[in-house]
């Protein structure tokens, strides 16, 4: 028998031929990964479960921060609050009573909860739609390149700058019926200003009225803004076609805003509802309860009588009637809102 001796390999031998036989297993009779591939890819599974380790820690490292802010500032005393709205306490007692529901039930059958809810709902809806329309008209106008738009935009902003008491004290010198702008104004006219904070027929309207100039500054800017982000050539091609005026601003730029209308909406509707120093300087919730508002009741439950049960019931309702409107303000807007560029 011939016995076969084979020479040595060198070193640059034996490493291709390694490197063949590692290609050769690593291909099936299809081509395809073999046992070789799967075996170095669980070689480096290991180093991308600890990249992934890696980021995981610093995205939560970089969101802790305000997490642990919103869990301690929002959450938390949401939830301590729908807590206390079963109990009867007085700030006094060492311990809350437990009483059920009977807070809601009080709540509920008071005569005057529905004034306050009703008051609620028109602060509300009349100062974001007043708003959001004012404002509207002079984002549109101040697009317009006016002379001193600059001076005009910083006008326009700064009641939003204000302090709330700061706005309704000066609103309480306007609505003066014998020395403010009121009475100047109704005078033009040959009328006699009302009494806009110490009558129930006008107290409601006179804080609406403040509150909307308030907003009406931030509403301003940002439409002016979103109109000068609008495309031209939309413009242009639909003045080619003739659509001037009311036509421009239903069919293109309304659209087209749709977005940022639907943010102020929310936006406004939550701000309003929970609005505390404005009524707190003009009317003191008052006369009556003519202007008082649940923000206003829970304050008043809370610190004037200190039935603590009482004023986070109402808070509660509060919180919940807001998650209906902006659940179905977000249920409108999926349908009605225009996202497209």
């Amino acid at each position: 028998m011939t016995t076969i001796v084979r020479p040595p390999r060198s070193p640059e031998a034996s490493d291709r031929y390694t490197a063949d036989a590692e290609g050769a297993a690593s291909s099936g009779p299809r081509g395809g990964s073999g046992l070789t591939g799967r075996t170095l890819e669980r070689r480096r599974s290991p180093e991308r479960r600890r990249r992934a380790r890696r980021e995981a820690l610093l995205f939560g490292a970089l969101i802790a921060p305000n997490l642990i802010a919103i869990i301690v500032f929002s959450y938390y005393p949401s939830l301590y609050n729908i807590g206390l709205s079963f109990f009867e306490w007085d700030f006094v007692a060492p311990t809350p009573e437990w009483v059920g529901l009977d807070n809601y039930i009080d709540l509920f059958t008071d005569p005057d909860f529905g004034q306050i809810l009703m008051n609620t709902l028109i602060f509300s809806g009349v100062s974001v739609a007043g708003s959001i329309i004012g404002g509207l008209a002079l984002g549109s106008l101040l697009a317009t390149k006016v002379p001193m738009t600059g001076f005009a935009q910083t006008m326009a902003f700064a009641p939003h700058m204000l302090p709330g008491a700061a706005v309704g004290i000066l609103w309480l010198f306007m609505f003066d019926p014998n020395y403010g702008l009121s009475r100047w104004a109704f005078s033009l006219f040959g009328a006699a200003s009302p009494d806009w904070t110490t009558t129930s027929d006008w107290s409601l309207w006179a804080i609406t009225i403040a509150y909307t100039w308030q907003r009406l500054g931030f509403v301003t800017v940002i439409c002016y803004t979103a109109i000068l982000d609008l495309p031209k050539d939309l413009y242009e091609a639909a003045a080619l076609d003739g659509a001037t005026g009311w036509k421009l601003l239903r069919n293109i730029t309304l659209p087209l805003l749709s977005p940022i209308m639907f943010f102020l909406s929310i936006t406004g509707i939550i701000s309003a509802a929970q609005a505390f120093d404005i009524i707190s300087i003009m009317t003191n919730g008052g006369p009556g309860i003519s202007s008082s508002t649940l923000s206003w009741m829970v304050y008043e439950e809370a610190f004037q009588k200190f039935d603590i049960g009482a004023a986070s019931s109402a808070a509660t309702v509060l919180l919940v009637i807001l998650l209906i409107i902006t659940y179905v303000q977000v249920r409108i807007g999926e349908k009605k809102v225009n996202y497209d560029s």
